[in-house]
């Protein structure tokens, strides 16, 4: 009997492993960046420049344009497409590459141990039981991956975040755990009368103060360092306080201190904004939050939460939610606006 389901979603899935370390491995080779500026290379000067076999660098590059990495012309020169060469080239203000390394770095690993993660209800991605913490000062991955990943994965986020929300009104945003300044930089770009401050650990301030150097805001973008989690840790005097993807990190019991430790800080008629990958009231998805919350199996003890759990906490804490604008972004898919009476 012939079934009338196809299992070519499912094969479909299992594609996702071969095409995201084709693009990773690319993206370790910097074969993007290579390629930058309208340059080219033939299959033979690619293979030579790597010093590989022809085989394997063919097979590589067929996959790159096969996902639309690359392009190759009639001529036989691959070159880069639209997305590689704004997303993937190093050094341009949008570079997803950081991102990309992260994921196959530190994540991919983990995913080899997810069933422990599954069974013993604990991340696999760090050593629970000798870091007290998530976020440590000496952790090479932090050191090497981390803050440049963060970046990548909120640049063009901040972007969409920027046109979604009337900002005329807001002078002065806490940006609470902004380390990497994603946000700050591009909304500042936006909206030339904001000024902002990033709230983080001190050695997050120090490892993000460059980046708003080199973005030349430093006049407009303030470092505050502190913990969110120690009574009194926000600091108070911002019209509006940002949290981009920082709740999701953290169980319930730890995201509602958040919460409430913000609520505390903001002013009356002050607004708190969240930006995250809202899973859907029903809990059926979409797929981009539900796998960005499976993802925290393996690196967290939170998830991605919906809308109405966050309205639900933030009455408890005197503020009213004002439901979710939605966007495309990356690694968010909306803001949450709640204001303070």
């Amino acid at each position: 009997m012939t079934s009338t389901v196809s299992p070519t979603p499912l094969m479909d899935l299992t594609l996702g492993v071969y095409a995201f370390k084709a693009l990773a491995l690319s993206t370790e080779l910097e074969v993007f960046t290579e390629l930058s500026g309208g340059r080219s290379i033939t299959l033979e000067g690619f293979a030579d420049r790597h010093g590989i076999h022809v085989r394997p660098a063919e097979l590589l590059l067929t996959g790159c344009v096969s996902l639309g990495l690359l392009q190759l012309d009639d001529e036989g020169q691959y070159g880069n497409t639209p997305l590689s060469e704004e997303y993937l080239v190093k050094g341009k203000p949008r570079y997803f590459g950081g991102w990309v390394t992260l994921v196959d770095k530190h994540e991919y690993p983990a995913y080899l141990k997810m069933e422990d993660s599954l069974r013993g209800n604990h991340p696999s991605t760090w050593d629970v039981e000798n870091q007290k913490s998530l976020f440590q000062p000496d952790d090479p991955i932090v050191k090497e991956h981390f803050w440049d990943a963060m970046h990548s994965l909120s640049a063009y986020t901040a972007g969409q975040l920027a046109q979604s929300i009337d900002f005329s009104k807001i002078g002065k945003l806490l940006d609470v755990g902004g380390g990497g300044a994603a946000y700050d930089i591009e909304l500042c770009r936006r909206h030339p009368h904001l000024r902002t401050t990033v709230f983080d650990l001190p050695f997050v301030c120090e490892l993000t103060r460059p980046r708003v150097v080199a973005a030349g805001l430093a006049d407009r973008i303030d470092f505050a360092s502190g913990d969110f989690f120690e009574v009194g840790g926000v600091p108070e005097g911002y019209d509006a306080i940002l949290l981009s993807n920082i709740l999701h990190d953290w169980g319930i019991e730890d995201a509602r201190k958040i919460l409430r430790a913000c609520a505390e800080a903001l002013p009356s008629g002050g607004v708190l904004l969240i930006t995250e990958a809202f899973v859907d009231d029903d809990k059926r998805g979409p797929v981009p939050a539900a796998m960005m919350s499976l993802n925290m199996l393996v690196e967290t003890w939170g998830r991605n939460y919906t809308a109405a759990e966050y309205a639900e906490w933030m009455a408890e804490f005197g503020l009213k939610s004002e439901g979710i604008t939605p966007f495309d972004g990356q690694g968010a898919n909306g803001v949450l606006v709640a204001r303070k009476p």
